[in-house]
């Protein structure tokens, strides 16, 4: 355990710069979101919180969806996010795709949180802080270490081209690539099942009690 913990603070500490500069562009993403819902009419808002509402309705009227159903798309959709980000490090022109993946994912979750907090105040702060914040606790860190794992396995590809280095042993680094991103999908697992039993219910709890 000593040995992997070592090795875990060298790998961080000699790619320091490349998480550091995706945690900076997954923050970008969430300010760009919060400023998007402030850049957006009375009107757009109103449209747009017109559906928030009747998906508030449906859940005051029971008509949910299963914890299981959420938990297999939940995690369904952490795979194929992981996975695109896994073949994107494989390919060197597949990087400015990460940087944007980040960012997305980032803006999303800056845009909801500042939409919902923009139109329920308090209640939408309580809202974000039970039914979204949960999950994306573990599932954010996870997206950026993929996005990080894919950046520098994708660096190091074009590192051995430009050295013509590209004889040297590969199948070391690409099955260290292999186990980490593995480990992440398990942890996402577990961030699917905060997602479906924990979050949800706290969301139709909340929404009850608002509504």
């Amino acid at each position: 355990m000593y040995k992997y913990g070592a090795a875990i603070i060298n790998h961080v500490k000699e790619n320091a710069t490349i998480y550091l500069f995706m945690i900076i562009l997954f923050l970008t993403g969430i300010i760009f979101g919060a400023i998007l819902v402030n850049s957006m009419n009375f009107v757009q808002k109103q449209d747009l919180f017109f559906y928030l509402e009747r998906f508030f309705g449906q859940i005051i009227d029971k008509q949910h969806i299963e914890s299981s159903e959420i938990l297999k798309s939940s995690f369904l959709y952490h795979v194929k996010y992981l996975l695109l980000l896994f073949v994107l490090g494989l390919s060197v022109i597949g990087l400015p795709i990460v940087w944007i993946l980040l960012f997305i994912k980032g803006l999303v979750i800056g845009f909801s949180v500042g939409f919902i907090v923009n139109q329920l105040g308090v209640d939408g702060l309580l809202l974000a802080s039970f039914s979204i914040a949960p999950q994306n606790i573990l599932i954010i860190p996870i997206y950026i270490i993929a996005g990080s794992l894919s950046m520098i396995f994708s660096l190091n590809l074009l590192n051995k081209l430009f050295t013509r280095k590209i004889s040297q042993p590969v199948f070391q680094p690409f099955g260290r690539y292999i186990i980490m991103f593995s480990l992440l999908l398990a942890l996402s697992f577990i961030a699917a099942l905060l997602e479906s039993y924990v979050s949800n219910k706290a969301m139709e709890l909340l929404i009850k009690s608002f509504f």
